[in-house]
């Protein structure tokens, strides 16, 4: 049987100019995603990670064309959504629906809650009355922890976490078969991100919904996904079940992510030692030859600056010519 979403060598480009440049001077590349592949199945999360820069979001906006980019995207194993033009698109698009990373930005502040809401059901469900969307819209508001008496407040008279929850709201009233969602919790305080990370934890098992869960909190992947991809400038590092991960990471990448979680205990976080990464991430105009990461690999040697490692392996695949437990040596 075919997962949900099937993607193979999604990369994802784009042309840059510089001031002064001629006319006729050829445009840069920046390759912001390049060659990433992974399978997605019904009723479960893959969380991606990485620095910011990494290629995250625009990976996500690439699977369904909000950004230009190549590769296969099957979806149900039948379409190949990147091969669609924009009118074959739009029937899909309620399939596949997003929640942003900004909870207010992300809404427009002139509508009513109500009105926002119900705005993919016009666009996707046009044959519903008025009546019937209300109903639809007040439905899911208490779905998601909001009173339906607030249907008719603008944007701004919300919290940030009630904003995030008119989003998923947004988001879920067409049905989707896919949510994406693009640090979702990033703009929240801890408490409010737990809430809407439960929140969504309880939406997946009640809607069998399958979610691509984007951030940089280490913590808050593991505590909703089922499987963990890991980005660094574009390229896929690491991608394992979410247990086999955390418990035995094998990228160098990897472990300087994990080794950089807080743990909540003062005692055990003062004792912690963590690996220290040289530098900034390389520039996506000019990519270090080989391993884009050996400019920052403690373990880098010189094959690392000849050959592209793929990753290679079955359930957990690792993308390094040299991979393998933390050594003593990459401790602070």
């Amino acid at each position: 049987m075919s997962p949900l979403l099937r993607v193979r060598d999604l990369s994802v480009t784009f042309p840059i100019t510089r001031p002064g440049d001629m006319p006729w001077t050829a445009p840069r590349e920046l390759r912001a995603v390049n060659g990433v592949s992974f399978d997605l199945e019904a009723g479960q999360t893959l969380g991606v990670v990485g620095e910011s820069g990494c290629g995250k979001s625009t990976m996500a906006r690439g699977l369904i064309q909000m950004v230009p980019a190549k590769g296969q995207v099957m979806w149900r194993g039948e379409t190949d959504l990147l091969a669609l033009s924009p009118r074959q698109m739009k029937p899909h698009r309620a399939d596949i629906q997003m929640v942003f990373q900004d909870p207010l930005a992300s809404l427009n502040p002139r509508m009513t809650v109500g009105q926002i809401i119900a705005e993919p059901l016009k666009t996707h469900r046009g044959n519903l009355s008025a009546g019937e969307r209300r109903t639809r819209v007040a439905a899911m508001m208490e779905r998601v922890g909001l009173l339906p008496q607030m249907i008719n407040r603008y944007p701004h008279e919300f919290s940030g976490g009630q904003c995030q929850r008119i989003g998923i709201a947004r988001a879920l009233i067409v049905e989707p078969k896919l949510l994406i969602c693009d640090e979702p919790v990033s703009a929240l305080d801890v408490s409010i991100q737990a809430q809407v990370v439960d929140l969504l934890k309880e939406l997946q098992r009640d809607l069998n919904l399958a979610m691509i869960f984007i951030a940089h909190d280490l913590s808050v992947v593991k505590n909703i996904s089922h499987d963990v991809m890991v980005l660094y400038l574009g390229r896929v590092m690491e991608k394992a079940p979410r247990r086999a991960l955390y418990a035995d990471p094998q990228h160098p990448y990897t472990q300087a992510l994990l080794s950089a979680v807080p743990v909540p205990d003062p005692v055990i976080e003062r004792q912690k030692r963590i690996i220290q990464l040289d530098g900034d991430m390389p520039s996506p105009m000019k990519p270090p030859s080989g391993c884009v990461f050996r400019t920052r690999c403690a373990r880098a040697q010189p094959d690392c600056a000849e050959v592209v490692p793929q990753p290679e392996g079955g359930d957990h695949r690792v993308a390094c010519l040299h991979p393998g437990p933390v050594r003593e040596d990459e401790l602070a």
